[in-house]
């Protein structure tokens, strides 16, 4: 018989409400939800620690990280899989969509960057069905505007793919994400060493591709969102103009609106709007755009997403539950309200006959810190 895992004597985050209480795990799927502070035997006294649902990040960079440590480097590409895969347990996250690149440039030459998303959502597929996996990955094309062959690369993937979300990115200098042009300086000659002399050359070379292609391409991702059965997310909406635009196009999710005038027209037509914890975290932007505390205190934050720091989803949950006295509110951006956002009914929420994934945490010197994650019932971390 499968024994049974009883989490007890904890605060536990509930969809709407904090309770004192204990959480039953069996066969993979939570079974009871009781209230009181007893312990019954076999069972792991929580001591007060906070018990939510495992973290939904929607999107994150984190597996390109672990690809490509260094410029240059591409490492591995199972050992990255897995290394990512085991960082996200570790810091409560147990549901992820992967952010894997559509779109290439072939004719830039210190720039070219080529196609690799084919090959690596058949590695993420065939590791989750071997069981290599500890938390459930799913797939969310990034689908670049401003590239050379994503027709052709979104052509690649179809319906049996179970594509959970596309994104249209547009990542032309001088709007959305780098309307500051010294910001998108700093990030691809600082970050990615492009040199100086040949930045001017560049942002023209980009404005080319995006007066070419940029019309049918986002056209092409829009088809291939509906073809797949995918949730469709803009990126980096700024104005109410292109917020109508999304509108338009059927978009559910807008990824880091960069002002509140987009966020504002989200709210408006009902998109829901994901910010990045990073900037929760550090007090801003480090595109120089709105910062998303001030969109919390506007009531225009609905999901957090981790972004380039997997750690920080948690964190900024909690400095959400603290901002707005409600920590089921807080860990709602983080758990529920993803995971419904995308189609995914059976977690987010600890309630009987859910998927148990699970999380327990402490506070110390108020910042949240990890006592063991569950994935399906099983401990990952």
């Amino acid at each position: 018989m499968t024994q049974d895992i009883i989490l007890s004597n904890a605060r536990l985050i509930l969809e709407d409400e904090v309770v004192t209480g204990s959480l039953r795990m069996r066969d993979g799927h939570i079974v009871e939800i009781a209230q009181g502070a007893s312990v019954p035997v076999g069972a792991v006294d929580c001591q007060g620690d906070w018990v939510a649902p495992g973290l939904v990040e929607l999107h994150t960079d984190n597996l390109e990280r672990h690809l490509s440590p260094r410029p240059k480097v591409d490492w591995p590409h199972r050992a990255a899989i897995i290394a990512h895969d085991r960082e996200l347990a570790g810091t409560g996250i147990t549901t992820v969509f992967d952010a894997i690149r559509v779109g290439s440039i072939v004719s830039a030459g210190q720039k070219r960057y080529g196609k690799y998303a084919r090959n690596m959502a058949n590695e993420i597929v065939a590791m989750r069905a071997e069981g290599a996996l500890r938390i459930s990955h799913h797939i969310h094309l990034r689908a670049e505007t401003c590239s050379e062959t994503l027709v052709d690369e979104l052509a690649e993937f179809g319906p049996d793919d179970r594509v959970g979300i596309v994104s249209m990115m547009d990542h032309t200098p001088g709007q959305r994400q780098f309307s500051d042009i010294t910001k998108y300086r700093d990030y691809v000659c600082g970050k990615h060493g492009l040199p100086a002399d040949e930045f001017d050359g560049y942002v023209s070379f980009l404005l080319g591709l995006h007066e070419t292609y940029g019309a049918a391409h986002e056209a092409a991702t829009v088809e291939a969102a509906r073809r797949y059965g995918a949730t469709l997310a803009s990126h980096d909406d700024t104005t109410a103009a292109q917020v109508a635009t999304s509108y338009g196009y059927g978009v559910k999710i807008a990824e880091f609106p960069t002002s509140v005038e987009a966020a504002d027209a989200c709210r408006q037509v009902g998109i829901q709007t994901i910010m990045g914890a990073p900037n929760l975290v550090r007090g801003g932007s480090h595109s120089g755009n709105v910062a998303a505390l001030e969109l919390a205190q506007r009531d225009r934050l609905d999901i957090l997403s981790s972004d380039y720091v997997p750690a920080s989803l948690l964190m900024g949950a909690v400095q959400l539950a603290e901002e707005w006295a409600d920590y089921a509110r807080g860990l709602a951006t983080v758990t529920h309200a993803p995971a419904r956002s995308v189609g995914l009914t059976d977690r987010g929420v600890l309630t009987g006959g859910m998927r148990a994934d699970v999380i327990r945490f402490a506070m110390m010197g108020g910042s949240p810190v990890l006592r063991g994650t569950w994935a399906n019932g099983v401990q990952v971390s």
